[in-house]
């Protein structure tokens, strides 16, 4: 690295930290300069030209001994209130005011880390010749640095007086990234951000150095890096020239892929579910989609891809996946709770890996409707589920399941066993499939009157998913359609099930604090009258997952004054989310929807409407939920209000 120039930045009026192509130089110039691209943060860690600054410092957990209290007043020549504002944001010694450092060693130590930030925050801000003047009780920094001592009175007066000097802007730019057959970057500075006539942000420099590598990286060269860089400040032009040259290495292709770190995990299974093609030409990406592979399985608490020193003769780099495995039992439990549908509770316990192939086998129970019913009228489900990940190919996963139910909403009650076995499909990050078979066996009481039905079916499903986060999403989509066409084998009637659902988020500012939410769902049975389906299977809507406000499965059609359930649905809802501070945010929404005798909404009954608001409490795992919903069309059974708690957005 090689710096030329003749201005000089004067510290305490004494110390001069000069530019000039001198050893002596070079190392108080790399120690002074700011990681091109300050942040706001002070408590950010950077790292420009190999050296870090603004590490983050832990708080003491201790009194300080011997404090020494003192005032700080940092003033900038020439009025710029935007540079000032920044220079004050980095700097500890008006940050840490009210910290009194400990004693004279300690005042004097915080004053010379300043002098790093503040000379960084000013190449940052594209100033290459300005000067910083650091003064305690009117001693200079370097005087008392040398005399170990702080005359005068106490508190102590602490000035800073920085007089930032002219801005540069970027000269000339030359990128050189030069292979076997020619240069290998052939897109203008402007491409990476450097743009001669610029403000010269020691940021952008950094910027365009990490994104070159990266592209590099991208285009198959692994050991890609940045050996040289020299930029040459002209003060006479205020013009700041930049040379990058980047030693590429050769071109690599992905080879052998070693398995660290497994216990109980096959390597060889490890190492076909990261379906790493071994010799392709090298890309980051590939290790990446491998990294989520693995992580997706659910087995291990930390994945690493390391990636082998050397790139053999034939070009190929070796890749080494560093694992280490999770507990293998788990057990857990929720809770929830409305005020229509009472208390909720579940729990379950899972054996992770159990054949050490990915396996895993769960056991689940649930029960609900607590204090809303008798003891008969609660319901209850149970159910046992094992999942075989990576059993036709890497991207198909096998699950089957048995579990038994009861149901009992006002509507109808319903005790059931169901069997069913799916392969389940990865086809892209954000696709997801699965199709199988399934065989439900129900003894029903309802509107209708007592039934028995044993459906035999062939239900698929597809799901798209680009949330950016599955639990408080701020933007992206979901959307999921089911189709399952079934037989009665007992009341000999063949019908087929439609559903679909869709939601998305916008943020309205950067920040996400203001967030629109919307969705919309729908269904269709095709096939016999509604007596002759099951009414655990028909559409029925109201309560918290459907319609806020209104009774749990308590809209819909009606028989002699009882919900029977229909043959069609259509629910919307849409939401305004506020996030008010880091930890507390409110909810605005409405929701509406209607069941249907026919098989398509034929809207001769309108759509009820449930109006509301709520609280979120941001927590690590999930936003708490505290839902209040009123119905503007109630009916039988349906409450003046509802209250709901949960975890995570109520969509």
């Amino acid at each position: 690295m090689f710096w030329s120039s003749t201005a000089s930045l004067s510290v305490g009026g004494s110390v001069s930290l000069c530019l000039r192509k001198s050893l002596s130089c070079l190392t108080l110039v790399a120690l002074s300069v700011l990681p091109l691209g300050m942040m706001s943060e002070p408590a950010a860690a950077y790292e420009l030209f190999g050296f870090k600054f603004f590490e983050k410092e832990t708080e003491p957990v201790e009194t300080v001994p011997d404090p020494l209290p003192y005032t700080t007043e940092l003033t900038v020549s020439g009025g710029q209130e935007d540079l000032q504002k920044s220079l004050k944001a980095v700097s500890l010694l008006v940050t840490k005011e009210k910290q009194s450092p400990s004693g004279q060693a300690g005042l004097l130590s915080r004053g010379l880390a300043d002098l790093d930030r503040l000379v960084a925050q000013l190449y940052t801000s594209g100033h290459y010749g300005g000067t910083v003047d650091i003064r305690f009780n009117g001693t200079g920094l370097e005087t008392a640095l040398e005399t170990g001592t702080i005359p005068g009175a106490r508190p102590v007066v602490t000035t800073i007086n920085v007089s930032p000097g002219p801005q540069f802007t970027f000269g000339r730019i030359e990128i050189d990234a030069a292979g076997a057959d020619g240069p290998l970057l052939s897109e203008e500075p402007s491409f990476w951000g450097l743009t001669p006539g610029d403000t010269a942000s020691s940021g952008k420099i950094l910027q365009a150095e990490s994104r070159i590598v990266l592209v590099l990286r991208g285009r198959g060269y692994p050991k890609a890096k940045i050996s040289e860089r020299v930029i040459v400040a002209d003060h006479a032009t205020n013009k700041l020239d930049v040379r990058i040259a980047v030693e590429t290495g050769p071109q690599a292709t992905f080879g052998t892929v070693s398995v660290g770190g497994t216990e109980v995990t096959d390597p060889e299974f490890v190492a076909r579910q990261a379906m790493i093609p071994e010799g392709t030409v090298y890309s980051p990406k590939e290790l990446e989609d491998a990294r989520k592979r693995l992580n997706n399985l659910g087995i291990f608490s930390s994945i690493r891809l390391v990636e082998g020193d050397v790139i053999g003769p034939d070009g190929r780099l070796p890749i080494t996946i560093e694992v280490s495995e999770r507990k293998r039992h788990v057990i857990g439990a929720g809770a929830s709770w409305s005020s229509t549908e009472g208390f909720g509770t579940e729990a379950y316990w899972r054996r992770r890996n159990l054949f050490g192939r990915g396996e895993l086998l769960s056991i689940e129970g649930s029960v609900g409707r607590i204090g809303n019913s008798e003891l008969e009228e609660m319901e209850y489900s149970a159910r046992i589920a094992f999942e075989k990940p990576g059993a036709f190919g890497p991207l198909t996963k096998f699950t089957t399941s048995l579990g038994a139910k009861q149901e009992a909403p006002d509507a109808y009650t319903s005790r059931s066993v169901t069997l069913d076995a799916y392969l389940a499909r990865e086809f892209s990050e954000k696709l997801h499939g699965r199709a199988g078979a399934e065989i439900f066996y129900a003894n029903e009481e309802d509107a209708f009157g007592t039934g028995d039905y044993l459906l035999v079916g062939l239900p698929a499903d597809l799901t798209y998913d680009s949330r950016d986060d599955k639990l408080n999403p701020s933007k992206g989509i979901f959307a999921a359609a089911a189709v399952e066409p079934a037989y009665d084998t007992l009341g000999q009637n063949a019908m087929v099930f439609l559903k679909a659902t869709a939601s998305s988020y916008i943020a309205l500012d950067k920040a996400k604090r203001f967030i629109l939410a919307g969705k919309i769902s729908g269904g269709s049975i095709l096939g016999p009258s509604v007596e002759d389906i099951p009414a655990s299977k028909r559409f029925i809507a109201g309560g918290g997952g459907s319609i806020r406000g209104y009774a749990y499965r308590n809209v819909g059609p009606r028989v002699d004054g009882e919900v029977a359930g229909g043959r069609s649905l259509l629910e919307l809802s849409g939401e305004v989310r506020v996030k008010m501070t880091e930890t507390i945010g409110v909810v605005a929404f409405v929701d509406a929807g209607n069941a249907y005798s026919d098989s398509t909404p034929d809207f001769d009954e309108p759509l009820k409407i449930g109006v509301g608001a709520g609280i979120r409490y941001f927590t690590p795992i999930g936003p708490l939920r505290i839902d209040a919903a009123v119905p503007l069309d109630p009916e039988q059974d349906d409450p003046d209000f509802a209250l709901y708690v949960g975890l995570s957005q109520a969509f």
